[in-house]
This record gives C-alpha cells, sequence and structure tokens, in this order.
C-alpha cells in the first residue's frame, strides 16, 4: 500500500534564528507567528508553546 500524494496548498517558510541566550529569539518568533498567522492565516504559537 503506497501512501497518498502530499500536496503542498500553502507557501512554507523555515525561519532559523541565531544568537546569545536571553537575547530574544523566541520571543521574536513567538510575535512573528502571531503577526503572519493574523495576516496569512495559521497557527498561533504563544511563548511558551516554542
Amino acid at each position: 500500500m503506497s501512501k497518498a500524494k502530499f500536496e503542498r496548498t500553502k507557501p512554507h517558510v523555515n525561519v532559523g534564528t541565531i544568537g546569545h541566550v536571553d537575547h530574544g529569539k523566541t520571543t521574536l518568533t513567538a510575535a512573528m507567528t502571531k503577526i503572519l498567522a493574523s495576516k496569512h492565516g495559521g497557527e498561533v504559537k504563544a511563548f511558551d508553546e516554542i
């Protein structure tokens, strides 16, 4: 049995952050997730869920 073919219907972006500990990488990622989800749809991740 073969798996059903996966079709991408939305653009996909991977974002990597580099920086020292306690310099706001997680906070920035949470803020970006909220703004992009409100503009383009998607799931919002809270600070403590990342």
